[in-house]
C-alpha cells in the first residue's frame, strides 16, 4: 500500500503518519488497533502510563487475584471432608505476590513486545488532538486518517469537607497495596467496593462498608439483600443508607469518619469506591470543536457525532464501563475503521459487524463478591420501565442437586426475565457461589433470541447447577 495514495494523505496534501492512531494503550486499545491492523492497516498507540492499562495492572486481574484465595479457602470450608484438612488462615504475602506476578509486578514489557509483534508502534507520552487527524505528544505531531480515544476512565471522588485532605486510598492504591490494614473503611457499595470488602476481610483486616443506597442498586432486590446478609455474616460491618459528613486523619495517621447518623469510625485507611467518569480531560477535544465536559456521543460502530475520522471507545464514551466490553467495542471500531479505510461497505445492522448493539441490550457483568453476583440484559425493573410486556420466574440455587453436590448449605437465586409477546429472554441474573460460570450460556440465550420453547431442549447435565435452568422454565411453564 503506498504511502502517496489519496486515501493515506492528511488534509495538507502530505503523506499521513499512520491510518489509525490510538490514544491509550489499555486493553481496548490495544485491541482497536490489533482488528484494524489485521486489514492492513498502519496503526500507532499512544500510552503515557503502562501498556495494557488499568485492568491489568490495577483493576480486574489484581482485584481478582486478591479475592480468589479467600474463595478457594471458603470453598473447601464448605465441603465435609475438605473443611477437616484445612489448618490456618489464609498466607497473606503468598496471596499479595500472586497477586503482583498477574501485574508482572508494574511491567509492561510484554505487553510492549505484544504489540510489536502484532505490527503495531508504540509511542510513550501524552497525546493531545490539535486538529483533525492530528495528535501531539511532546514536540512532534502525528498524523492519521482515523484517531480513536481509549483513555479510560477516572475514579470520582465526593465531595466531603476534609475528603481530599485525608489522602485516602482508590481503587489503585487497594489493588497493588503491600500491607493489610487492621482496619479498613470503605465508602461505596458498587461493585468495587463490595469486592474489594471481601478481599480485604479475607486477608484479616476488620472491614466498615459504607453505602448511601443499596449495594448494588440496580440489581435485583433478592441480589441486594442476598449480597449484605452474606457480607455481616463474614464479619464486614455493613452500613446502608448513611455517609459521612467530614472525614480527618490525625497525626497518628488514623482516618476518623463522622457519619450522618452521629456516629464515628476509625480505620488505619479509607478506601474511596463511589463511581468513575469518561477520561476527557486534557485530550485536546476543544481544539476539534467538541466539549470536553460534555458525554461523548458515538454510532454503533464508536464513530463520535459529527465526526468522520474520531472514535471513542471503551469507558470514554460512557456506554458499558466493563473491559469485557470495551473490548467487544474495540473488535467493532476497529474492522469498522479499517472498512471505511478500505472503501467496503459497512456491516450495521441490528447484529451487525460493525455495530455494537450489545451495549444496550445484552451486557453480561459479575461481581466476584461470594456469593458472586451475575446477571446479562435487564432486571425486571429495567424492563418495566421501558414498557416491555414481561413475566418473571425464580427459583432456589440451593434446591438444585448439582449445588447441594458443590457446597454444603449452598444458598443462592436465578431469576429469568422474559418478554411474553417474543417468549424470548430479556435478561438472567444469578447469585451464589460460583455462578459466574453459568453467565454465557444465559448471555446467548439473550443475544441469540432463543425462544422459551427452544430453550426446553438445551438439556442440562446432571448433576450440575446447570440444571436451575431446567427448574426456572418448569416454573415459567406452570406460571402460564
Amino acid at each position: 500500500m503506498s504511502a502517496a495514495t489519496g486515501a493515506e494523505r492528511s488534509h495538507s496534501g502530505a503523506p499521513r503518519d499512520y491510518d489509525l492512531i490510538v490514544l491509550g494503550g489499555g486493553a481496548v486499545g490495544e485491541n482497536v488497533a490489533d482488528y484494524a491492523g489485521r486489514q492492513g492497516l498502519r496503526t500507532a498507540v499512544i500510552e503515557a502510563e503502562l501498556v495494557g492499562g488499568e485492568c491489568s495492572y490495577w483493576a480486574c486481574m489484581p482485584s481478582k487475584a486478591l479475592l480468589r484465595s479467600g474463595h478457594a479457602l471458603r470453598a473447601a470450608r464448605r465441603v465435609p471432608g475438605a473443611r477437616e484438612a484445612i489448618q490456618g488462615e489464609l498466607d497473606v504475602h503468598a496471596v499479595l505476590d500472586r497477586r503482583s506476578s498477574f501485574t508482572s509486578h508494574g511491567s509492561d514489557a510484554g505487553q510492549a513486545a505484544w504489540l510489536e509483534g502484532a505490527g503495531i508502534d508504540l509511542i510513550r507520552g501524552h497525546g493531545r488532538l490539535v486538529g483533525p487527524g492530528r495528535v501531539q505528544v511532546g514536540e512532534r505531531v502525528y498524523t492519521a486518517g482515523a484517531i480513536a480515544l481509549a483513555t479510560g476512565s477516572l475514579p470520582v471522588l465526593p465531595d466531603i469537607p476534609g475528603l481530599a485532605e485525608t489522602d485516602p486510598w482508590g481503587t489503585r492504591e487497594a489493588t497493588t497495596a503491600e500491607h493489610i490494614p487492621s482496619r479498613l473503611a470503605i465508602i461505596g457499595g458498587g461493585v468495587a467496593g463490595t469486592e474489594l470488602a471481601v478481599a480485604y476481610s479475607s486477608l484479616g483486616a476488620h472491614v466498615t462498608l459504607l453505602s448511601r443506597s443499596q449495594l448494588l442498586a440496580g440489581e435485583e432486590p433478592f441480589v441486594r439483600e442476598g449480597l449484605e446478609t452474606a457480607l455481616v455474616q463474614e464479619g464486614i460491618d455493613v452500613r446502608v443508607g448513611t455517609v459521612p459528613t467530614r472525614v480527618d486523619r490525625d497525626h497518628d495517621g488514623v482516618v476518623h469518619l463522622d457519619l450522618a447518623d452521629g456516629t464515628t469510625i476509625a480505620a488505619d485507611e479509607l478506601l474511596v469506591a463511589t463511581g468513575r467518569r469518561p477520561r476527557t480531560d486534557g485530550v485536546g477535544l476543544d481544539a476539534v470543536g467538541i466539549d470536553p465536559d460534555a458525554r461523548l456521543r458515538v454510532d454503533e460502530s464508536m464513530l463520535v457525532d459529527g465526526t468522520d475520522w474520531l472514535y471513542a471507545v471503551g469507558d470514554v464514551n460512557g456506554r458499558a464501563l466493563l473491559t469485557h466490553q470495551g473490548k467487544y467495542q474495540a473488535r467493532v471500531a476497529g474492522e469498522a475503521i479499517a472498512a471505511r479505510h478500505l472503501g467496503q461497505q459497512l456491516d450495521t445492522g441490528e447484529w451487525g459487524r460493525h455495530a455494537a448493539t450489545a451495549d444496550s441490550r445484552a451486557v453480561p457483568h459479575v461481581v466476584f463478591t461470594d456469593p458472586e453476583v451475575a446477571r446479562v440484559g435487564l432486571t425486571e425493573a429495567a424492563a418495566r420501565e421501558a414498557g416491555l410486556p414481561v413475566r418473571t420466574v425464580e427459583h432456589d440455587l440451593g434446591a438444585v442437586a448439582g449445588a447441594a453436590l458443590h457446597a454444603e448449605g449452598y444458598t443462592g437465586r436465578a431469576k429469568l426475565v422474559v418478554d411474553e409477546t417474543r417468549q424470548v429472554l430479556l435478561g438472567a441474573t444469578f447469585l451464589g457461589p460460583d455462578v459466574a460460570e453459568l453467565l454465557q450460556a444465559a448471555t446467548i440465550a439473550v443475544v441469540g433470541e432463543v425462544p422459551i420453547s427452544r430453550l426446553r431442549h438445551a438439556v442440562p447435565a446432571y448433576p450440575t447447577i446447570s440444571e436451575i435452568w431446567l427448574r426456572l422454565l418448569e416454573a415459567y411453564d406452570q406460571a402460564g
